[in-house]
């Protein structure tokens, strides 16, 4: 098959102003929200899954399930395989949000609670605002980068502050998962205004694939496999919502308003994930002093 992109909005689809369309597809914002909400669900969704199977097994299950989905989805639609020139910042999202993320959060998640890793997290959009404007070159106001900034010292602070001013390992897997997601976000976002973003996470995941698959397979008879309803639901949940349908609703959202302005609707998901927390794992709120 012939390399080529698409560059085309669908043709139920009219776009008119910025970051609204007509149609089904909806606004930016409503889009991107619905990709925050399905983001936030992520860490409950992961310790769900390390109930029943290791960190290794968990995370090269998302993978694998999440490319039998997008492999599924690219077999019936049949789109145009993406240009030469645009594999290499489908490499990066496949490094940093089905590989990297995935990998980084669930070993951090061995050693600290749901709720301290969402708020450490909560610095995503200042890194995703930072990479994307070295990426692309687009200028955000210096309103946006004082918020972002303030956003960025308050996580750090209170990240600080919940390990007695001394990172922890999990603290460091999450610094790392922060960094190659945000660069996984700022390039597909950037890819996204002419590859639809449901193909572009496709791609990126199965690009991962081979390397979830090996993964897998070598870790399951390795580490303590214990089946249940719930570790079963949480790995459904990471790899269906987390990998896939969560990222076609979040890369759209961004091709329509604007990747630094989406990166902000992130500032809720810590809030969301707190709540997730409470409701579905029953940890206490995170103390901003760090007491038990």
């Amino acid at each position: 098959m012939k390399a080529r992109h698409s560059a085309t909005v669908p043709t139920a689809v009219s776009v008119r102003g910025p970051g609204r369309v007509d149609g089904a597809w909806g606004s930016g914002p409503f889009l991107a929200s619905l990709g925050v909400v399905a983001f936030s669900l992520s860490f409950p969704g992961t310790v769900f899954a390390l109930g029943g199977f290791g960190p290794w097994t968990a995370t090269g299950l998302r993978g694998t399930i999440a490319a039998a989905l997008a492999g599924t989805a690219l077999l019936w639609a049949r789109p145009p395989v993406p240009a030469r020139h645009d594999w290499a910042g489908i490499t990066v999202v496949a490094l940093g949000c089905a590989l990297g993320f995935p990998l980084l959060t669930t070993l951090a998640l061995q050693t600290t609670s749901a709720s301290h890793s969402a708020v450490v997290i909560g610095a995503l959009p200042m890194a995703t605002a930072v990479i994307s404007t070295l990426r692309t070159g687009n200028r955000p106001s210096w309103a946006f980068w004082c918020a972002a900034a303030m956003g960025g010292a308050v996580v750090v602070g209170f990240a600080l502050l919940q390990s007695n001013g001394t990172p922890g390992i999990g603290d460091l897997y999450l610094v790392a998962a922060l960094v190659v997601c945000a660069a996984g976000y700022a390039e597909g976002g950037r890819l996204s205004s002419r590859i639809p973003g449901w193909q572009l996470i496709a791609w990126g995941v199965l690009l991962a694939a081979p390397v979830n698959l090996v993964v897998t397979i070598v870790a399951v008879p390795m580490e303590p496999v214990h089946l249940s309803a719930r570790g079963v639901a949480g790995v459904l949940y990471i790899a269906a919502a987390s990998l896939f349908l969560g990222f076609v609703v979040w890369y759209r959202g961004m091709a329509l308003m604007g990747i630094a302005r989406a990166s902000q609707l992130q500032l809720l998901q810590p809030l969301l994930t707190l709540v997730w927390t409470v409701l579905l794992l029953g940890e206490p709120l995170p103390d901003p002093a760090g007491r038990p």
